[in-house]
C-alpha cells in the first residue's frame, strides 16, 4: 500500500477525483483528468524523493494512489536513458503527463499479423495527453540522456490488476512514414 501522499500530490488526487466523478464518456473523463494533471506537472513538491527513484534494469513504477472504489489509480514512472515499454494497449483510459525531462511515444495500428506505426510524439515537461481504448496501441521510451519522470493516471484499479496493460504486442512492425 502506498504511503501518505505529499500535500501537493493529495491536491492532485482531489482534482482527479472531481474530474472522474463528473462522469461522461471515457474520452470526456480522460480529457478532464489530463487538464487537472497539467496544472500540477510543474509543481516541484508533487513527488517525494522516494517516488523519483529509478531502477537500473527497467523503468520503475511507483504507485502513488489507488482510489478506494477502484475508479482510478495514479502512478509515477521513472525512466533512465534508453528505458522503454513493450508495445502494448490498456484496459482503460490512460492519461500521461511528463513531470521531469521528456518522453517519446510511438502509436501503432494492428494490420493483420503486423503493426504499422502511426504517430511519433515527444512529450516535454509540463504536457499531458490521453489515450482511450480501442486504438491505444503504443510504446513509450526515454531517448534522452537524463532521467525522465511521468505521472500516469489510469481508469482502473492498479492495486488489484498490478498493471494497466491489457495486451502486449510481439508482432513485426512494418516501417512506414510516421506523422510527428
Amino acid at each position: 500500500m502506498p504511503r501518505l501522499l505529499s500535500p501537493t500530490a493529495a491536491l492532485l488526487v482531489g482534482a482527479i477525483r472531481t474530474a472522474v466523478n463528473a462522469g461522461g464518456s471515457d474520452a470526456a473523463v480522460a480529457k478532464r483528468v489530463a487538464k487537472a494533471l497539467t496544472r500540477h506537472l510543474t509543481d516541484p513538491e508533487l513527488l517525494d524523493a522516494e517516488h523519483r527513484e529509478p531502477d537500473p534494469a527497467a523503468y520503475r513504477q511507483h504507485v502513488l494512489h489507488v482510489e478506494p472504489d477502484g475508479s482510478f489509480s495514479v502512478v509515477a514512472l521513472v525512466w533512465l536513458p534508453g528505458q522503454e515499454t513493450c508495445i502494448h494497449d490498456h484496459v482503460s483510459w490512460c492519461v500521461v503527463g511528463t513531470y521531469v525531462g521528456e518522453e517519446e511515444e510511438t502509436t501503432y495500428r494492428l494490420a493483420g499479423d503486423h503493426l504499422v506505426p502511426l504517430r511519433f510524439n515527444r512529450t516535454p515537461q509540463g504536457v499531458a495527453s490521453y489515450l482511450v481504448p480501442p486504438g491505444d496501441i503504443h510504446k513509450v521510451c526515454n531517448n534522452s540522456s537524463s532521467v525522465a519522470i511521468s505521472i500516469h493516471v489510469y481508469g482502473a484499479d492498479i492495486g488489484v490488476l498490478g498493471t494497466s496493460i491489457r495486451r502486449r504486442y510481439d508482432l513485426p512492425v512494418k516501417r512506414s512514414k510516421i506523422a510527428n
